[in-house]
């Protein structure tokens, strides 16, 4: 029954892990859901990366439990050792799209945060808030968080699309340089700063995990879940007229409405699959939830390389004289690159290997 009640939570990160690599990936023109809001706002592909985050909180919570939450010297280096890893991680897949154009000594502008250190801090920390701190403080500091963060953002312009003048640009270009950064936007979407909602974020769903674990039954999980994902659905709505839905800069209002959404999906999957043992469709995302991380570095690695060799335009040619429509034939790129690595994963799940990062 244990591995049961975990099962939608292995859908729930494949979900969230294919929908990453499809975002990710496409070529050209794409449709604009499969594209991140220029700034406030927010888009079906704003949803991908926050709903990975809850999912890792959820994980936290179902992880640590076994250690009884103490922190023991084997469990300290266990975290420490994870949270390094997965920051060395995002540094090399950096590096790797400089290295492959020949560029191997790129160390002096090359982009300090990413996607992979934004996951390894939110881990390192939330760990350590579990280990040593009272969990019944989990909701009050999940709402000081948010409120430092919103007090951030409205007396330093953080919500401004002018790096000159929002607090969020000054303090990585002040402490990192401008030649370390993201230079598409305004602000670095991963940049130090937002690490702060992003805290708060992964603690919701550290929350929504000590939910799952305490409820007996699984109806009852549903419930919390359910009740969580609505609260927070709405919470977010209304805060987002004071402080708009923005993924650039991680708003409050944002980390409230995609926790909202992901408590909700999961609320619904643990019904449909473990409720109602539904399970017939989901083998396509149990290979990616599974190796979630591992398949995403992959994707990433491949995607750099695909590209730089000239394989990503020529699959992408021979689609588009197929599919004439752009858009459409950016959507039918972006399948074959998430089947290409449901390929990859496929052969690690048959074999029952799994890559923990």
């Amino acid at each position: 029954m244990k591995s049961q009640r975990l099962f939608s939570l292995d859908i729930l990160r494949g979900i969230t892990v294919a929908g990453m690599i499809l975002v990710n990936n496409g070529w050209g023109e794409s449709f604009e859901m499969l594209g991140h809001s220029e700034w406030n706002g927010m888009t079906p592909c704003d949803l991908v990366f926050p709903f990975f985050l809850f999912i890792m909180g959820i994980s936290c919570y179902l992880s640590l439990v076994k250690s009884e939450f103490k922190p023991t010297p084997q469990v300290i280096r266990r975290v420490v050792k994870r949270t390094v890893l997965l920051f060395a991680i995002g540094l090399f897949i950096n590096w790797f799209d400089h290295a492959i154009e020949g560029d191997l000594l790129c160390f002096g502008h090359l982009r300090i945060w990413a996607v992979m250190q934004r996951i390894a801090l939110c881990y390192g920390i939330v760990s350590l808030f579990a280990l040593f701190c009272n969990h019944k403080y989990i909701l009050h500091t999940i709402a000081g968080l948010l409120v430092i963060y919103a007090a951030i953002l409205l007396l330093g312009n953080g919500y401004a699309e002018d790096s000159s003048v929002n607090v969020l640009a000054q303090v990585d270009l002040n402490l990192f340089g401008y030649d370390h950064l993201y230079h598409k936007g305004p602000v670095d979407p991963e940049g130090l700063v937002g690490t702060i909602s992003s805290v708060a974020h992964v603690l919701l769903g550290f929350y929504c995990g000590m939910l799952i674990k305490k409820r007996e039954t699984i109806e009852q999980k549903v419930i919390a879940l359910f009740v969580v994902g609505a609260i927070g659905v709405i919470a977010g709505y209304l805060l987002s007229y004071g402080l708009p839905l923005n993924k650039r800069i991680w708003s409050p209002s944002y980390v409230l409405m995609t926790c909202g959404l992901a408590s909700l999906l999961q609320a619904l999957l643990m019904y449909v699959i473990d409720l109602k043992n539904n399970v017939q469709w989901t083998t396509f995302f149990h290979v990616f939830g599974v190796n979630a991380l591992a398949l995403y570095v992959s994707s990433e690695l491949l995607a750099i390389l695909l590209g730089n060799i000239g394989v990503s335009e020529m699959v992408y040619n021979a689609i588009h004289a197929v599919v004439p429509a752009l858009k459409w034939a950016s959507l039918a790129y972006a399948i074959y690159f998430v089947l290409l690595n449901f390929a990859i994963g496929y052969v690690l799940y048959r074999k029952k290997i799994y890559i923990k990062l």
